[in-house]
């Protein structure tokens, strides 16, 4: 696969993944549980920081598999997430173990875009919300992270917090 493609691709997922690792930790420690926004169709515990960061993380990370068959996220934490509209984990995730479980998802995704090539793009991939490549799936993954990590950034603003600057590229680079 085109290596200039590659590096496009690393450079601005990895700008998603900092974003929301700069983010994270700017929140303080009172805006961590509280619930950020409240509409009638969201219960107020999946407004949480917390819960949103987690929410991104679990779906980087299962979407950098390609597949929901045979996935398991790290220790501590479950697949409760892919029940939609489900129960919350059983405990709320520190900082430092989402923070953590963010430094892996950032590991991954650069060793999965190393990796690819012209088969691995071209793969099917099949979730509840419908099909596409592993391509498409990747670029839908960097959305769905940016899109949360722009969500919180701006929610911290709003509450006053001063926000990181938004990366133009991960300052990462491919091998």
């Amino acid at each position: 696969m085109d290596t200039n493609l590659k590096t496009s691709i690393w450079q601005q997922f990895g700008a998603a993944i900092d974003y929301l690792a700069e983010t994270m930790n700017v929140c303080p420690d009172e805006l961590w549980l509280a619930p950020l926004w409240q509409t009638p169709d969201t219960k107020p515990e999946f407004a949480q920081f917390w819960y949103v960061s987690y929410h991104t993380l679990f779906w980087l990370d299962l979407y950098l598999t390609g597949t929901e068959d045979g996935f398991v996220p790290p220790a501590p934490f479950t697949l409760i997430e892919q029940y939609d509209g489900g129960p919350l984990p059983e405990r709320v995730y520190t900082k430092d173990e989402l923070l953590n479980y963010l430094v892996d998802c950032r590991q991954r995704c650069k060793a999965t875009i190393e990796a690819l090539t012209e088969e691995t793009i071209a793969l099917r991939c099949y979730f509840s919300w419908g099909e596409c490549s592993f391509l498409e799936l990747l670029i839908y993954n960097l959305r769905h992270v940016h899109g949360h990590a722009s969500q919180l950034n701006m929610l911290l603003g709003q509450q006053g917090i001063p926000t990181p600057d938004y990366p133009t590229q991960s300052l990462i680079k491919l091998s």
